[in-house]
């Protein structure tokens, strides 16, 4: 049987660049090499594309780019009838004709619909949600007013372009304060991983988190502190979406920021995350439901808050491309039930070939 030609895109011009080399060293030791013929193209900081084909190893440290003087410039073809990679040789342009992509990025320039886009137009199926769906759920202002329309429970909130701040800081602050208060969260409404964010105490955080919010995006959303448990659970599928178990993360310093996530890696992850059967039953249905309003497709990692002063589940946030790290939760997840690390890209792709 011929095997299925996959094309696996890594790193991107995006702050969660080395998150993604990470996800993307596990996503290649798992495809199943006997059933699918593999290409993979890193995409550098400064958005350049490279044919890779050096040690997997090596996207670990991040060293895969150094040697990009004697690799291939290699880009995605939006040409319908190619449904191709070009490849570019010394003496010729090579087309290699792909299957299905994983767009291993995470961030802007990866998660954000535009890499869903140039693919859509390349005519080449892809894991993951569609333009439209990535789009919405990496701008966090837009996907916190579908959640308001769809009734779905989540933190205070408001937000303000980068200009109002810029122009009028003190107006903002003001209103924050009237309509947020203290402690609040400030973050860029298109990142991740928590980078970018402060939780604000007083004016003097606040003022700085705004700040530090404008140099990572044009729209800053503010909210509510809400102090309780972290919890998050994994959703598999297109139409009939599979949603896993809840996981818990405990984190040692309060707050699951990047350094906690990538780098101290001290932070514990509880499966299944010790809540109430009933509270845990309505995170997976608010999960699945977060999923579907957003016609996500593919899969998708539910971020919930539940209130420690009453238990009230509150909608975080959907990641559309969440990570595959060692100590990620969306594989972690579904290893706790059962399915392999292997299996799981198989049916990712199956999903993306569906879809």
């Amino acid at each position: 049987m011929k095997r299925m030609q996959v094309l696996v895109l890594f790193g991107g011009r995006s702050s969660e660049h080395e998150i993604s080399c990470k996800s993307a060293y596990n996503v290649l030791h798992f495809l199943d090499r006997d059933k699918y013929d593999v290409t993979v193209i890193g995409i550098t900081k400064e958005g350049e594309w490279y044919l890779y084909t050096d040690s997997v190893e090596k996207l670990k440290d991040f060293s895969w780019s150094e040697g990009k003087a004697s690799m291939q410039r290699a880009v995605l073809m939006p040409d319908r009838g190619l449904k191709s990679v070009a490849v570019f040789h010394e003496a010729c342009v090579e087309y290699r004709k792909i299957d299905v992509c994983i767009p291993v990025l995470h961030g802007k320039n990866g998660e954000d619909g535009t890499v869903q886009g140039l693919l859509t137009l390349a005519g080449i199926p892809y894991v993951g949600p569609h333009v439209c769906a990535s789009a919405l759920c990496m701008n966090k202002v837009y996907a916190n007013m579908i959640f308001d329309y769809e009734g779905i429970s989540q933190a205070k909130w408001i937000y303000f372009k980068s200009e109002e701040i810029k122009d009028g800081v003190h107006g903002v602050i003001g209103k924050i304060e009237r309509e947020i208060g203290y402690p609040c969260v400030v973050k860029p409404a298109n990142a991740g991983s928590s980078i970018g964010i402060t939780i604000a105490q007083n004016r003097e955080m606040l003022a700085g988190g705004l700040e530090l919010a404008r140099k990572h995006d044009t729209f800053i959303l503010i909210e509510e502190f809400i102090k309780g448990r972290e919890v998050e659970c994994a959703v598999l599928g297109n139409d009939d979406p599979v949603v896993s178990g809840v996981g818990e993360i405990v984190s040692p310093e309060g707050f699951y920021d990047y350094e906690e996530k990538y780098i101290k890696e001290t932070t514990s992850l509880l499966i299944p995350a010790p809540l109430p059967d009933a509270v845990t039953e309505e995170i997976r249905r608010t999960a699945r439901r977060a999923y579907r309003s957003m016609d996500c497709k593919g899969l998708s990692r539910i971020d919930f808050f539940v209130r420690q002063a009453d238990q009230k589940v509150m909608l975080n946030e959907i990641n559309t491309l969440p990570g595959f790290t060692d100590i990620s939760m969306y594989p972690r997840l579904f290893e706790a039930a059962g399915l392999s690390q292997t299996e799981l890209i198989d049916r990712l792709i199956s999903f993306a070939m569906e879809s």
